[in-house]
């Protein structure tokens, strides 16, 4: 069991995020967290939130049911803040979406892995902006279990679109009603999104958060993604300027 001195120490890095309608969620941070760029080492401030199951936690509840609670049989999203973020005049934010063999294995199959650290590397270059990782975006909100099946029905020659709704599966489950919460308590003034997804900027203008220009981020374009990358463009209306990030395709 925790000693009240642990409880006070974590207390002050713990908050309970309250809205009308929807779960609470607990937010912790920030931590300190060095990642290394290249050559070039920059520190972040991390958050970690989790969905509360029921209303009226207190912090100290919270902290005396992690024993019991099993969070490593689910992911919990979390968020790499950067500079003045609450109260620089322009600030960017990436919304990354979890993958698993993209980000972690350095996957050819998509450009989510090349996303992931272009967008910290513009963040850093900029002085300001946050990085949120959406841990249940996995195959756009299918899971990874389900998006190994997607696989095989891509390879037997369906497209990424077509995989999912085969499945019976949504071609996009993705929500980021958590993740504007989270920023919206870490930042109230509009930002910039890096995206290529018309859906994740229509979210944050549906809450007056994005403000023009996006910043589109194409890259790592090669024989074993073209495709899926095109449908992206062509199905999902991904937004794509001929010449972004220098882009040749195939």
């Amino acid at each position: 069991m925790m000693t009240d001195q642990i409880n006070k120490m974590l207390a002050g890095k713990l908050a309970i995020l309250k809205e009308s309608g929807s779960p609470d969620l607990a937010l912790v941070g920030p931590v300190r967290l060095p990642v290394q760029l290249e050559h070039q080492e920059v520190t972040f401030r991390w958050y970690s939130w989790v969905t509360l199951d029921k209303p009226g936690y207190r912090i100290e509840d919270i902290l005396q049911s992690l024993p019991s609670a099993n969070l490593s049989a689910s992911q919990q999203s979390s968020v790499l803040v950067y500079g003045d973020f609450a109260d620089a005049d322009h600030s960017l934010v990436r919304m990354h979406s979890i993958c698993h063999t993209g980000d972690i294995f350095g996957s050819k199959r998509c450009d989510c892995g090349y996303q992931l650290r272009r967008s910290l590397r513009m963040i850093a270059d900029h002085g300001s902006g946050a990085l949120f990782y959406l841990a249940n975006h996995e195959g756009r909100g299918i899971g990874l279990f389900a998006k190994s099946l997607a696989y095989l029905l891509q390879e037997a020659g369906f497209d990424t679109v077509e995989a999912n709704l085969q499945l019976g599966l949504p071609d996009d489950a993705r929500s980021y009603e958590e993740a504007i919460r989270v920023l919206q308590s870490l930042r109230r003034k509009p930002v910039s999104l890096i995206t290529n997804n018309p859906y994740k900027l229509q979210a944050l203008r549906e809450k007056g958060l994005a403000i023009d220009p996006h910043y589109p981020i194409w890259g790592d374009v090669s024989r074993h993604n073209a495709r899926y990358l095109a449908t992206k463009i062509e199905k999902s209306k991904h937004i794509y300027h001929a010449g972004t990030d220098n882009v040749k395709w195939g």
